[in-house]
């Protein structure tokens, strides 16, 4: 497995988000060498920040919140995303 903020397998990318909650605004605040960090303005509770960050991720990428797997990290502030076939980019992120 590569070790970096983001990779493809196959049409799928995989992102390592470090994720911030109870932040003033919804961003990607920077895109790193190990992860890509992300803070939104939701508590984390009950699993609402999990479901709200695959909804901003989803809008970033062009994605069915549905089509967005977090794969570990659930519990963590690091965490693992699959998004399945992003059709579009956020600025800043380099796809080749």
């Amino acid at each position: 497995m590569a070790n970096s903020a983001y990779y493809f397998e196959g049409n799928d990318l995989i992102l390592n988000v470090r994720v911030t909650t109870r932040a003033s605004k919804n961003e990607i605040q920077e895109i790193g060498e190990e992860n890509i960090k992300v803070r939104i303005n939701t508590p984390p509770v009950d699993g609402k920040a999990n479901q709200y960050l695959k909804k901003f991720l989803g809008k970033e990428f062009g994605v069915a919140p549905s089509r967005i797997v977090i794969e570990s990290g659930e519990l963590s502030r690091d965490k693992r995303f699959r998004l399945s076939s992003p059709t579009k980019f956020p600025e800043g992120f380099h796809v080749e």
